[in-house]
């Protein structure tokens, strides 16, 4: 297996390189707000199932996707009010939401069940990413050297290491899966 190869996120061919490595089924490193994940295809079978297997997971929860903004997460998500009213106040963020998956995701990605993560970063290299490509499967990582099946990484230096609020989003209030870098209370406020 060759190494990863590590690329600056303002080199100038990025967004087509990494274009053409997700479009062939291949992984990669990208930054998030708070860490660096695991990135794929989010509408192939085999992509997911090769995010499964280099991180060792076992493929019973569904795998965030990534979206570039509100405007793409109804090719992923059924969305909401609740959903508009949290992506107008923290998106793009380090907020995750819980919503109901459209039909044409792979099972690989919801594992089979009604709902999928859905989240929009705020890094940009990320989302002008997701917004040329469509969405992507995004893992997050301990450490952006954690896995070798990756053929690129995005280097954006350090991360915060704080974890995305994760939400469900699905009803008519928010309803806080677990706290993160977006305050519980705030969503609470925001997300009726």
């Amino acid at each position: 297996m060759s190494p990863v190869e590590i690329v600056p996120h303002d080199a100038p061919d990025l967004v087509a390189r990494a274009t053409a490595l997700l479009d062939a089924g291949e992984l990669a490193i990208l930054p998030l707000d708070g860490a660096y994940a695991l990135c794929a295809d989010a509408l192939q079978d085999e992509a997911a199932e090769r995010v499964f297997s280099a991180l060792e997971r076992s493929a019973d929860a569904p795998l965030p996707v990534l979206v570039a903004g509100y405007e793409d997460l109804h090719h992923v998500a059924f969305p909401t009010p609740t959903s508009r009213a949290l992506a107008d106040a923290f998106w793009p963020g380090p907020l995750t939401m819980l919503l109901r998956a459209r039909p044409w995701l792979p099972d690989a990605v919801t594992a089979a069940q009604e709902t999928v993560p859905v989240r929009a970063p705020r890094v940009e290299i990320t989302r002008r990413l997701a917004a040329h490509f469509g969405p992507l499967l995004a893992v997050d990582l301990p450490s952006p050297d954690a896995v070798r099946e990756a053929r690129l990484r995005v280097d954006a230096g350090p991360r915060s290491g704080r974890e995305d609020t994760w939400v469900d989003a699905t009803g008519a209030e928010a309803k806080v899966l677990r706290e993160g870098a977006v305050r519980a209370a705030e969503v609470t406020q925001r997300g009726r």
